[in-house]
């Protein structure tokens, strides 16, 4: 018998630890209602669980974080519809949500491209933030000959023209697209390793936390260094 999202919130309950609730509410914005479940419990339902479609849809809708953040983990991103996408990235308001799970069910469903392109634009911050996670993601992924270089110069010459000017949230996601890029394409790795350069150093607040924004031309000779570069993942989602 299929699980459901109430039967899920009763097993996440007890599993919440007011200490880490704390450093959610506190540091990475994160609101009520929330149990505060470790990502490591969290994992365990998922093991459980593997993929349901529905189940992910009617997690996501309960508003719960903890049960927001499970949804991404067990979603069936191939059946995820344009619709759906949207309706969780206007929902994904702090935290991982724009930054981890709409990104990673975006980037995995066949609709990933078509949604960054769309929320780019948006006047929202957590939605264009949540489209530069999209497409660190899907770099992150695809083959580069299912990638369009040039758009990708394109994105990367919007990211060095207006990183400064972005909102808080954005400008840290640009600035790990930039890494992504560079990290994950090998053919435009020096391209944006020039463009970091230009860049300079990026800093925003992201609220009472530790987070640092990285050097990009750094962090990529860190990923030279290790000879990891244009080696993909198999999952954006972690």
């Amino acid at each position: 018998m299929a699980e459901t999202s109430q039967q899920i919130l009763v097993e996440l309950k007890p599993l919440g630890k007011a200490s880490y609730k704390k450093v959610l509410m506190n540091n990475h914005g994160v609101q009520e209602p929330c149990f505060g479940v470790a990502i490591s419990e969290l994992k365990k339902i998922q093991k459980r669980i593997k993929r349901d479609y529905q189940l992910a849809l009617d997690l996501y809708d309960t508003g719960n974080y903890d049960a927001m953040y499970l949804a991404g983990l067990i979603a069936d991103d191939a059946r995820m519809t344009k619709k759906d996408l949207q309706r969780w990235v206007e929902k994904a308001y702090a935290g991982s949500l724009p930054g981890t799970t709409v990104p990673s069910v975006a980037a995995g469903s066949p609709h990933g491209l078509a949604m960054a392109r769309k929320w780019i634009e948006s006047p929202k911050p957590m939605i264009a933030a949540a489209c530069w996670a999209t497409w660190s993601a899907l770099v992150s992924v695809k083959p580069d000959e299912e990638l369009d270089l040039e758009e990708l110069r394109a994105l990367l010459q919007r990211v060095q023209k207006t990183i400064h000017q972005a909102p808080d949230a954005v400008r840290y996601q640009m600035n790990t697209f930039a890494i992504a890029l560079g990290s994950f394409v090998e053919a435009l790795t020096d391209e944006v390793m020039k463009a970091g350069e230009k860049i300079g150093t990026v800093t925003a607040d992201l609220g009472n936390n530790s987070c640092q924004i990285p050097y990009i031309p750094a962090y990529i000779q860190k990923v030279k260094e290790h000879g990891s570069i244009g080696k993909k993942r198999k999952s954006a989602k972690c």
